[in-house]
């Protein structure tokens, strides 16, 4: 996927995206700043979801969203995969499965590197009629506490429509691996595409900027602004 590894120091990350985004379900901000913001699999294990029905959210396609629920912790929902297609999958993935490929990403948690990006994805025809949470997060605080867990890909790692591209075990890379130099001409839609971090990221609340309800481009309420 990278002709070269070059790396990107924190300080050009900080200056290039001084922000970070990231989608949640609506109703939500009370719970991740209770329980973090967690990834797929983390909110699996926190929710005690074993045998099939763990295998069919962690290690399959989700078409639909699912929600899941605990005596302790009530009802949590597990978004859908829309964008994304065992057939695309197929086409694109170099040395990996696509269960393998579902592990992957089941296991870390999104961040959009630009306000584009996440209005892409608010925009997009299966979610621009619902409403969603939004964080903001202060770009300078993730990388201090969390930068040995964090990767970077070059691309949208959920989604193959409408053009399936390569991918495989190198889609996610430290900072100090990161092709930047090769990329960084680019504009900051696709310089560095996704930043990730692995698990869950227990102290989001302290990250956190700003916390909107929105649909599509409008912001609907602000719930936290620091």
């Amino acid at each position: 996927m990278v002709d070269k590894l070059d790396g990107v120091t924190p300080e050009e990350l900080i200056t290039r995206y001084p922000r970070l985004y990231h989608m949640a379900e609506a109703d939500t901000w009370d719970s991740i700043r209770k329980n973090g913001l967690l990834s797929t699999s983390a909110l699996l294990d926190l929710y005690e979801v074993e045998g099939t029905q763990r295998y069919a959210i962690e290690s399959e396609h989700r078409p639909e969203s699912i929600p899941i629920s605990h005596p302790v912790y009530g009802t949590a929902v597990i978004r859908d995969q829309k964008p994304m297609s065992d057939g695309g999958l197929l086409r694109c993935l170099r040395n990996v499965t696509p269960k393998e490929w579902y592990e992957t990403l089941n296991r870390r948690v999104f961040f959009w590197l630009t306000r584009e990006r996440l209005l892409t994805l608010l925009n997009a025809k299966p979610y621009r009629n619902q409403k969603h949470c939004v964080l903001t997060i202060d770009t300078a605080l993730m990388l201090e506490r969390h930068v040995d867990e964090i990767t970077l890909a070059p691309l949208n790692s959920g989604c193959t429509k409408p053009y399936p591209h390569p991918r495989g075990s190198d889609a996610f890379l430290p900072l100090r691996e990161y092709p930047y130099e090769s990329r960084r001409k680019k504009n900051d839609y696709s310089a560095i595409v996704e930043l990730t971090v692995d698990y869950k990221v227990p102290d989001i609340e302290d990250l956190t900027v700003k916390v909107d309800h929105m649909i599509g481009e409008t912001v609907l309420e602000t719930l936290f602004e620091r």
